[in-house]
């Protein structure tokens, strides 16, 4: 999708901060971080949210959580959250799939 934020950061088109890349997925560090450590996970093909995932599609999520454990361990990380917000009322800006991987601080139950 031409005018979408996450596509143009996956295409190398916008600067970011590479944590991983591969074929299907590209994971940056968030550029205004709610945790010391505050990454996130997207795919490169353009889908739009959770709501959109389906048969076609569903191997790039799996394939992104195998990445999140990865990377995790990689960067020595023993408790993390995973978020994806699905739609403006949950606090979606950008209508590109992505994963927020959070860690470094005591995370609240419920979140905001």
């Amino acid at each position: 999708m031409s005018d979408c934020l996450f596509c143009k950061i996956a295409a190398g088109e916008i600067p970011s901060k590479k944590v991983y890349e591969d074929e299907c997925c590209y994971a940056f560090y968030d550029i205004a971080p709610q945790a010391p450590t505050h990454f996130l996970v997207i795919p490169k093909a353009h889908i739009p949210s959770v709501s959109a995932v389906d048969e076609g599609n569903e191997a790039v999520v799996g394939h992104i959580f195998a990445v999140i454990a990865k990377l995790a361990k990689e960067l020595g990380l023993e408790s993390y959250r995973v978020v994806s917000n699905i739609g403006e009322q949950a606090g979606q800006s950008v209508f590109h799939l992505h994963f927020h991987v959070l860690s470094g601080r005591d995370m609240t139950w419920p979140p905001g």
